[in-house]
């Protein structure tokens, strides 16, 4: 079992401001049913507000906490600006307390800023990227992610995001600068089952291990194999390498798909 250091966190407790309940729902949509299964439990959060839009343009900010938020691998960082609003932002590796961030076309080319897409220079790695612009950053939130800008041209920016894929993005939204920090986090090992269960997540039973009017995968006398062409899910859909993608109308934003890992 490993786990996180915690040495970059500096506040234990968050600003009371920016605090919203979290209902938990399970895994059930509004009539009810599991839409989602193996969701349930978990220990008991609350929602910080977080400031994905960076809309506080040309007013200075300065870094007053790293916190921890159990709602994502990312650590936060508490901004209190020069006019008196505070505000969480996702903490981008190297931002430290007492540091200044500003967002707008003029800011400074640093970690934590945010700036269009067309005001950075080629090669600069950014998260929390705007898909809309006003819209909020909605790519790259995870901890250690960071995107690429490869090119502008056309009132487009060439970002190539974590995945692989190269995706164009329209210069005027707003991106950060700098890697999502908390970097180790890929490299946790949960070590035993209830740790799971304190983050929500119920057991997952084996097709396998079910009976055929439960599962295409199950039945038969003792172990056998799925006795069909691919791997199926409950309700017998293909398992592994189902296309699901819906929205063709950006196919023509994506220049090159993302390898297949």
């Amino acid at each position: 079992m490993t786990g996180s250091s915690f040495d970059e966190i500096t506040k234990t407790k968050p600003e009371k401001s920016l605090l919203m309940p979290l209902k938990k729902n399970a895994g059930r949509n509004n009539r009810g049913k599991i839409t989602v299964r193996h969701r349930g439990g978990g220990a008991k959060r609350r929602l910080r507000i977080i400031d994905f839009k960076r809309d506080k343009i040309g007013v200075p900010g300065k870094v007053a906490a790293i916190e921890y938020d159990p709602n994502r691998s990312a650590r936060i960082a508490l901004i209190y600006y020069a006019d008196g609003d505070k505000r969480y932002i996702l903490a981008p590796q190297g931002l430290s307390v007492g540091d200044k961030v500003q967002a707008g076309g003029d800011a400074e080319i640093k970690p934590g800023n945010a700036l269009p897409l067309k005001a950075l220079p080629t090669g600069t790695m950014v998260h929390n990227i705007e898909m809309q612009k006003g819209k909020g950053g909605q790519m790259v939130r995870s901890a250690g992610g960071a995107a690429q800008l490869m090119a502008k041209e056309g009132g487009y920016a060439h970002i190539r995001l974590p995945s692989g894929e190269v995706r164009l993005i329209r210069s005027e939204c707003m991106a950060t600068i700098g890697q999502v920090g908390n970097v180790e986090h890929q490299g946790i090992n949960l070590g035993k089952a209830g740790r799971k269960r304190w983050m929500g997540w119920r057991p997952t039973v084996r097709g396998s291990a079910m009976n055929p009017r439960d599962h295409p995968h199950g039945g038969g006398e003792g172990r056998s194999p799925i006795g069909m062409p691919g791997p199926k899910t409950p309700w017998g859909k293909p398992a592994l390498g189902y296309r699901t993608r819906k929205n063709k109308s950006s196919d023509r934003l994506i220049i090159r798909r993302r390898g297949k890992k």
